[in-house]
Order: structure tokens, then sequence, then C-alpha cells
């Protein structure tokens, strides 16, 4: 049971990158096909760059901004409010000092 636990919670928080990626990607795609109407192909390569970019900043910047407004989603995939797993947050505070 723990494994399905750990395996469910990694691949929560490599959803945004997969998110950002697949959005480049079919920005990418609306590029190359809007690039074919183009009669430089300079600018149709820079013009497919630029949609992927675009695709893949846009849907990062809503994706965060949807999970800092879900505290049901931050629940989720155990996340902080800036997208933080909880984990490596809680790794970065140094151990407290043991009382003598």
């Amino acid at each position: 049971m723990r494994a399905k636990i750990i395996v469910l919670r990694a691949s929560g928080w490599l959803l945004t990158p997969i998110v950002a990626l697949a959005a480049a990607f079919l920005g990418a795609l609306l590029g190359t096909v809007l690039a074919a109407l183009l009669p430089n192909p300079v600018h149709g390569v820079v013009l497919t760059m630029l949609m992927g970019g675009v695709a893949g900043f846009v849907t990062v910047h809503y994706w965060l901004r949807a999970l800092r407004r879900s505290p049901r989603l931050q629940h989720a995939l155990h996340v902080l409010p800036d997208g933080t797993p909880e984990v490596a947050a809680s790794a970065d505070t140094p151990p407290s000092e043991p009382e003598h």
C-alpha cells in the first residue's frame, strides 16, 4: 500500500511538467500548421517556436494559479500553495536541536 501512495504522489508532482509539455507540443503543432501558410521558412520556424513557448507558459501559469486557489487540489497532490511538494519543503527545514 505504501508503494502505491508513493507512486501516486510522484505522478501528481510530475503532472505540472507533463501538462506543460503537452500544451507546448500542441502549441508548436498549431504553429507548424500555420507556418505552412507563410512564404519564408525561417518565419515558419520562429512562429512554431513562439506558439509552443506561449502555449507552455500560459498552461503553467493557469495550472499554478489553480494550485494556489484550490486547497482540495493541494491536498490531493500533497503540495504547498506555491506548487512545492510537501516532502521537499519539510526536507529543507533543519532538524531541531535535542534538549539536554
